[in-house]
């Protein structure tokens, strides 16, 4: 195309500059909420020692409320929203982003919250695979009126350089586990407390187990796409996400305000920590 509008990010080729913008962008955080990705660049700029003139930094996609992007040096923090619909149209869109600013080398990271299955709240887990509901390494998409199956492996080096990174924090417990990607908060995740609950406590507990048996440690909803994309699109990823709750153990996020604030800047402390050491800052 001559042109190319990123509508959900309100920019384009023909009203901005991609390379002069996005040139330097060696690293992508993407994350649910829009205050958590701008406290996520607020963080790394202070970690890396960037001063943005004694100014805010602004968000770039400020012409929509779709998403928001934040940017301090080589580090890019864009919201995604919630669920596979909603973080592939933003994958789709950042990824052209990438291209046309002439991007190379690029890590890209989510970072987010997750329920837990069998282990503490708090734990941070660092995905191996991301699996559907049915506990297999797979995402599922209809294309043209046909089911395509596309591979969710997530790179295994920046795994185990996450896990090597958590060892030197020392800070929080950290896992590398499968990750179950499911399409909703509640039923998708075997909830008792739902509008509509079709199935027993009992029956509750033995899906939530015989997840654990199959590797997943933890629950969310973006995994799946993230990593097919990130395979199609040669990009190095990773999912790191912090339990807020052990499903074995209930449903309702009853936790303390304070401390899940805590909890939440853990995956960011952990992706933080990497980006220091990629760049000689540690």
């Amino acid at each position: 195309m001559k042109e190319d509008i990123l509508y959900h990010f309100a920019l384009g080729t023909p009203t901005h500059n991609f390379p002069a913008l996005f040139g330097d962008v060696k690293f992508v955080c993407v994350g649910g909420s829009p205050s958590r990705m701008k406290t996520f660049i607020t963080y790394i700029a202070e970690e890396l020692g960037i001063n943005n003139g004694g100014n805010d930094f602004p968000n770039i996609c400020a012409g929509t409320d779709r998403y928001a992007m934040y940017k301090a040096g080589p580090v890019l923090s864009v919201s995604h929203g919630m669920g596979i619909p909603s973080i592939a149209i933003m994958l789709h869109e950042l990824i052209k982003l990438l291209y046309y600013s002439k991007c190379s080398n690029v890590t890209i990271f989510r970072i987010g919250t997750s329920g837990g299955i069998g282990l503490a709240p708090g734990s941070v887990v660092v995905t191996k695979q991301s699996v559907d509901a049915t506990f297999k390494p797979q995402f599922e998409q209809v294309i043209l009126g046909k089911t395509v199956y596309r591979k969710t492996d997530l790179n295994n080096d920046l795994a185990e350089e996450l896990m090597e990174c958590a060892k030197e924090l020392n800070q929080f417990n950290t896992v590398i586990g499968n990750t179950m990607c499911t399409l909703d908060f509640y039923e998708g995740q075997a909830r008792l407390d739902g509008a509509i609950c079709s199935y027993t406590e009992e029956e509750k507990m033995q899906y939530l187990k015989a997840a654990y048996d199959a590797g997943v440690r933890n629950i969310e909803m973006e995994s799946s796409v993230f990593a097919a994309m990130c395979n199609l699109s040669g990009l190095k990823g990773a999912v790191v996400c912090v339990t807020l709750l052990n499903r074995l153990e209930g449903d309702q996020i009853n936790t303390p305000h304070h401390v899940l604030n805590e909890y939440q800047k853990r995956p960011q402390k952990l992706v933080g920590h990497l980006i220091k050491k990629c760049l000689g800052r540690k």
